[in-house]
C-alpha cells in the first residue's frame, strides 16, 4: 500500500515545488523591477540633461572660437586669427547643417546665413595681415552674439 500511496503523493510534491519556484521567480522579478524602473527614469532624465549641456557647450565653443580670432587679430597675430576664424565658420556651418538637430532655432539658422557672406572677405584680410580684419571680426562677433542670446544653464 505504501507503493500505491507514494505515486499519488509525488505529483503533489512536484506541483507544490513548481508553485513555490514560480512564486519565488515572480517575487524576484517584482524586486528587480522595483529597482530597475526608477533607475531607468533617472537615466532618461540624465540623458536629456546631457544633450542640453552638450548643445550649450557646442555653442560656447563656437563663440569662444570667434572671440579668440578677434583677440588675436587685435594683437596683430593674424595667422592664429585666420585659423580661428576658419574654424569658426567650419563649426558654425556644421551646426547649421544639422537642421532640426542643431542647437540653433530655425530663426537663428536663417540669421546665420548673412554671417557666411563675410567669410571670404575676413579670411582674405587676415591672410594679408590687414589691420581692418580686426574690426570686421569684431563686427562678426557682435552679429553672432545678437543671434545667440546668453544661455542659462
Amino acid at each position: 500500500m505504501d507503493e500505491a500511496v507514494q505515486p499519488e503523493l509525488q505529483p503533489n510534491k512536484q506541483s507544490s515545488f513548481l508553485r513555490r519556484v514560480g512564486i519565488y521567480a515572480a517575487v524576484l522579478i517584482v524586486v528587480f523591477l522595483l529597482g530597475f524602473v526608477p533607475m531607468w527614469f533617472k537615466a532618461r532624465t540624465s540623458a536629456g540633461s546631457l544633450e542640453v549641456a552638450e548643445q550649450h557647450l557646442n555653442l560656447a565653443l563656437i563663440q569662444n572660437t570667434i572671440a579668440s580670432a578677434v583677440i588675436d587679430a587685435r594683437r596683430g597675430d593674424y595667422e592664429p586669427a585666420r585659423l580661428a576664424a576658419s574654424q569658426f565658420f567650419t563649426s558654425l556651418g556644421a551646426e547649421v547643417d544639422k537642421g532640426d538637430a542643431s542647437s540653433f532655432t530655425v530663426a537663428q539658422r536663417e540669421g546665420m546665413k548673412p554671417l557666411f557672406a563675410r567669410r571670404d572677405e575676413i579670411i582674405t584680410l587676415l591672410a594679408r595681415s590687414d589691420p581692418a580684419a580686426a574690426d570686421k571680426l569684431a563686427d562678426l562677433y557682435v552679429a553672432f552674439r545678437k543671434l545667440i542670446p546668453a544661455q542659462k544653464v
